[in-house]
Parts: C-alpha cells; structure tokens; sequence
C-alpha cells in the first residue's frame, strides 16, 4: 500500500479561499502533537506481535539446556577416569572455575599498553583484509541509508520552518504527513550552498532601509551569482523598480515581491502549457516517460528514485534499460529496481539495440496492464548528430507503439553545470520533445538559482528536483518551496 501520494499532494498556496493560521508556532505544536502520537501509536502496534512469539523460544531454550548438563556432566566423569588415581585433584576443579573471569583482566590490567596495541594490530590487519570490498560497501550504505523510514526527532528550527512552509500554503495542521516534513528539512539543507551567501548578503544591504538603486544593483549581482540568468534576473529587477518609482518599498516589503516575481518565473511554464503543477502518471493508462541527459548528470540514478517514488505512491511501475553502451548500466539500473521491488526490461548484450529494448517494454507493459513505464536512454553530447537520431528514433517507437500513452520527456540536468543547462536544453528539445526537467545535484553546487533561468530560457517546467544522494532525495517540484528553501532565513 502506498505511504504517501507524492503525485497528489494538496496545495492550496493559489488558493482563494486558503486559510493561513493565525499563530504559526501554535499550528506547529499541534501538527508535531499529531505526528508524535501517530508514530507512537505505530511503534506500539509493530511492537505488539513481536511480543507475542517471545514466550515461543522459552520452551525451545529450556530442552536445549537440558541435553547441555548431561554433556558437561559427562565430560566431568572422563577427566575424573583419567584421573582417578589422584582424588585431590578433582576437588581442585570447581576452585579455579571462576578464576577464568578474572584472569584476563589482570593480565589487561598490568598491561594495558600491549593489550592496546595488540588490539590495534589486529584492527589494521581487519582493515587490510576489508580494503577490497570498502568501496562498494560504502555505495550500498548512500544508496540504502535513507531508506529508513522517517522519524520525528524534536521540534527544533527544521521542523517549525517545514511547518511554517506548509501552512502557508493553506494545510491544516491534521492534513500533513512526516514524509513532507522530512522532505522540507532536506530541500532547505540541501539548498545551503546556494543560500548561504545570496540571503545573507540581501538582508545586509536591504536591511530596515526602502529599496533603492544601490539595491537593486546588489540584487542583481547576487542573483546572477547564483546563475539565475540574464533574462529571469532582468524580469525581477523591472518589477522591482516599478514598485520602488510607485511607493516606498521597504526591506521586508522587497523581500516578498523578491519571492513572488521568483515563484512567477518558475510557474510561467506550468501556466503556458495549461499543465497541472504536479506531474502524476494517469490512472487508467499506460504512461511512458524517457528519461534523456549527457552523461554523468544522473539520469540511471534519477529514473529509480522516480520508480521508487511511484512505488510508494501507489503506482504500478516497470522500468526499461534504453542505456545499453554505458559499462554496467543494466547491473546499476537492475540495483535501483530490485531495491524498489520494481521489473526491468533490459538486454544485457554489448551495444544492444535501445529500440528493441524499449520495444519489448511497452509491449510488456501493454500486456501487464503497467501505470509508468520508466525508460532510461543513453548518455549523449547535443552534439553528436547521429546519437541525438537515435533519440528520435526511440521516440518514434514509443508514439507508433502506444499512441494513447501519456508521454512525458523529462531532460536530467545537473545543477552545477549552470548555464550549459540551458544549451542541453535547447539541443534535447528538437531531438527528444521535451516536456519537462529534472533539475539534480542541487545539495552539491551554490548555482541552485540556474533553475529560474531555465524556467525563463527555455520555457520548460521543472517537474522534479533532487536534493541529496537517498532514494527519498528526489520529489515532485513545487515553486513556493524551492523559493521558501533558497532565501529561508538562517
């Protein structure tokens, strides 16, 4: 059963009739009174039936003592056969039985130095025997990690700021889950680098004092460090300076018109299209969606979050390795898949045909009745003409083969490429019909602001970002979060 429908979220930020509650530290205390007694009230459930089998291995262990003592007893009577002419001997026995506990530590206490550096030895002989498995170890532990489920830790400042954030978009306190409060703390930590100098160099220079040319110059140098681009940062800065020739226009005030020209830039593809701002697969078909990007920007690793996420959202899912040149991306996919419990499609031959690949996965998924069908597509330069033709090729399969699919084109861009996003962008477009970008990366770079540009440049939605490494790092995008979590206050 799903846990929480990520493609169906409420949100009522556009709201007319949205309420936003009067006390927010108030609405918060109550949401985190709900969760907190709703994940007790689940650890007590899980807890209940492990509960029960526990008086089952007491019986199992008392027989199991039982044959023990005849052993021992009769290991007692050889040793005393063999040592029958000396009586005294065995008396002996049971006297230096508990001596064995305190001999070793006498020993580690007199030298404790040599215990410690026997210790050591033994430590760096482990650690040479381990060296050749550390490397893939440590992938499974960053991939498997955040698996766990999330739990409510204390309402600290991540907590009060996610809480804050979701009822500004309307919530009620009863309405929210802890995976979102749990997604919020990430997106705003991940969203460090890019914040850490744009917000607190905008509060120094606006500060209590009305916005002024002098601002606006500075916000116009900090948004193009954070690689928002010319245009997006022109559009800003004009609205801006109307407001500031009409009225007074104080910090706080510049602040707020600040978020909302940024939200309005990132919702303006979304409006264009006439698009819901959540991309959701349709119940009742197939929907396909290709996942398209160069190399190296997360495209493997992108598709089995989303498949881990429709998962989890409900969705009946099945995934296609169209990547069949990269070294070992059908075992790496095949790892993503299995740990979403999620089939895969693939053809494990060198240089295989990715039409083929994707042909027999619509014809499985046709045949298997599957909601998304998730098709990874090889890494490509825009410009290698001859690849760019294999794109289009494998688009045209999928509109020949399910012309009434749902057909999504999702472009993987990696956050801290900046503005070469954009020529990726623009490239990927013709060849593959792009519909939408998956923005990556964004915990790793302080470009987290290319995303305005290119909503403005290229005129494409955002349809889901990621924040983090974690199969729960990567969530449908949503506008007045991402702007909420890059000038949150520290």
């Amino acid at each position: 059963m799903a846990e929480f429908d990520w493609f169906q979220r409420q949100d009522a930020s556009e709201s007319s009739d949205a309420q936003q509650p009067d006390d927010a530290l108030d609405w918060a205390k109550q949401a985190y009174a709900r969760l907190k007694a709703q994940q007790e009230a689940e650890n007590s459930a899980a807890a209940a039936p492990s509960a029960e089998p526990a008086p089952e291995p007491a019986p199992v262990s008392e027989p199991e003592a039982a044959p023990e003592q005849p052993e021992a007893a009769a290991a007692v009577p050889d040793s005393s056969v063999a040592a029958e002419p000396e009586p005294e001997p065995v008396a002996a026995v049971p006297e230096p039985a508990p001596q064995p506990e305190p001999e070793p530590a006498v020993p580690s206490a007199s030298s404790w130095l040599e215990a410690a550096a026997a210790r050591r030895q033994e430590r760096l002989e482990q650690l040479v025997e381990e060296e050749p498995s550390a490397e893939p170890e440590t992938e499974l532990v960053q991939v498997s990690e955040p698996e766990a489920e999330p739990k409510l830790g204390q309402l600290d400042e991540d907590f009060l700021w996610s809480a804050e954030v979701l009822a500004a978009q309307g919530r009620q306190a009863d309405q929210i889950s802890l995976e979102e409060i749990d997604w919020l703390g990430r997106l705003r930590r991940g969203m460090e680098k890019t914040r850490q100098n744009f917000v607190t160099t905008l509060l120094e220079n606006l500060g209590d004092d009305p916005l002024s040319e002098a601002s606006l110059d500075d916000i116009e140098t900090l948004l193009l460090q954070a690689d928002v681009g010319v245009e997006a940062t022109d559009q800003v800065l004009d609205l801006l300076r109307r407001r500031m020739n009409e009225a007074v226009v104080d910090g706080s005030e510049a602040i707020n018109l600040l978020k909302d020209q940024l939200r309005n830039l990132l919702d303006a593809p979304i409006k264009s299209m006439g698009a819901n701002p959540l991309l959701a697969p349709q119940k009742g078909r197939l929907n396909i969606w290709l996942m398209v990007g160069v190399n190296g920007v997360g495209k493997t690793t992108t598709l089995g979050k989303l498949a881990n996420l429709a998962v989890r959202s409900g969705y009946s899912c099945l995934v296609a390795a169209g990547d069949t040149f990269r070294a070992a991306a059908v075992q790496q996919l095949q790892v993503w898949a299995d740990r979403s419990g999620v089939p895969l499609v693939a053809n494990p031959s060198a240089n295989a045909d990715p039409a083929a690949v994707v042909f027999d996965a619509i014809g499985a998924a046709q045949s298997k009745d599957i909601e998304l069908l998730l098709v990874d597509t090889a890494g490509r330069l825009q410009t290698k003409n001859n690849l760019m033709e294999e794109l289009a090729k494998v688009r045209r399969i999928v509109d020949r083969l399910a012309p009434d699919a749902a057909v999504e084109s999702l472009l993987v861009l990696d956050a801290s490429q900046g503005q070469n996003g954009l020529r990726q962008a623009m490239a990927f477009a013709k060849a593959a019909g792009l519909t939408g970008v998956v923005l990556t990366k964004l915990d790793g770079t302080a470009r987290g602001g290319v995303a305005f540009a290119v909503a403005s440049e290229s005129n494409l939605p955002i349809r889901f970002i990621g924040a983090g490494e974690g199969l729960r790092d990567l969530r449908p995008f949503n506008s007045f979060e991402f702007v909420e979590a890059l000038l949150a206050r520290a």
